[in-house]
């Protein structure tokens, strides 16, 4: 058993959110708002690469529709549009069946009495291209240990602030940070090693796989298409597990993921339906309990190797 600076007791599941938590985009809460016409903005977010290639200047696909919010802020459309709009907003957002049971459901199976000898825990992440605030107001973030997406700054801090001071409120303006499909990778790192529950730790530090918080291989990664590839790549070569969802309906999104699992990317994949008993559930319940076992196994092997057995009467 690990004698470093973590139990490493935990099992993550990693889920990303558009399509795969929720059927649709979680901005749609945000465009009937104010009375935006979604499949505009996204086709005018699917042509800026272009436009902006004609002044030489490149723009990354998954994250222009960012500034592109911005401009709709600044021009008056999306006035008002503050974190605290965005998060009030989140509460809107739709969800699949058997959401958010299923995260509790996942959570109870570690509370049988061998998984508790052991206090292994269960723990769920959202990692996603999408808004940080509106995930933290939607009715899934109390289940979460941690989200990872992109936020805005409202108020700049000017040329000479107090770094004492506190920032003002009002409109998003500014860009704090972003995820785009390659750099969800980070985010996996960073659980790996524990960055977002001890300060200290930076996810370019040098750890030892047996300092780390949560190795890879007790995660389950959850997404919906060829854009997670990265992130199924990272937790596959590293022993954790990849599952891709598909929208039941959809004989296009089926094939996607068909062909995901027959090119090697995820270990299955099954139906956006999280419903109790469903395909989908029924693979979580047994992936998280084939790793609670492992882990289990594991830490018997060492308590077993570790004692040295006294003398015995022949």
């Amino acid at each position: 058993m690990s004698k470093g600076l973590f139990l490493q007791n935990i099992i993550a599941v990693i889920w990303d959110f558009d399509k795969t938590l929720s059927p649709h985009y979680m901005q749609t809460p945000l465009f009937e708002y104010y009375e935006v016409n979604e499949q505009q903005f996204w086709k005018e977010v699917n042509a800026l690469p272009a436009f902006y290639k004609k002044e030489g200047i490149t723009v990354h696909q998954d994250t222009c529709y960012l500034g592109h919010l911005l401009t709709y802020v600044r021009s008056g459309i999306m006035k008002g549009l503050s974190n605290a709009k965005l998060r009030e907003l989140g509460a809107d957002i739709t969800f699949y069946d058997g959401i958010p049971d299923v995260f509790d459901r996942l959570k109870k199976i570690l509370e049988a009495s061998k998984y508790q000898e052991f206090d292994l825990r269960l723990e769920h992440y959202v990692v996603s291209t999408g808004l940080a605030e509106m995930i933290r107001g939607s009715i899934i973030s109390d289940y979460l240990s941690g989200i990872w997406a992109s936020e805005f700054i409202e108020t700049p801090a000017e040329p000479g602030f107090d770094p004492a001071g506190k920032p003002d409120r009002g409109e998003i303006t500014q860009l704090a940070g972003c995820l785009d499909n390659t750099t969800k990778t980070r985010a996996i790192f960073e659980i790996n090693k524990g960055v977002n529950k001890d300060a200290s730790i930076s996810v370019n530090d040098t750890l030892p796989e047996i300092e780390r918080r949560v190795p890879i291989q007790n995660m389950i990664y959850i997404a919906d298409g060829p854009s997670d590839v990265p992130s199924f790549s990272v937790i596959r070569k590293h022993g954790g597990k990849a599952f891709a969802i598909y929208e039941k309906d959809s004989p296009t999104h089926f094939n996607q993921v068909d062909e995901l699992q027959r090119a090697d990317r995820v270990d299955s994949y099954g139906p956006a339906d999280y419903s109790e008993g469903s395909q989908t559930d029924m693979w979580l319940r047994k992936h998280i309990t084939g790793i609670a076992d492992r882990m289990v196994r594991e830490r018997r092997d060492v308590t077993s190797g570790n004692v040295a057995k006294g003398p015995q009467h022949l």
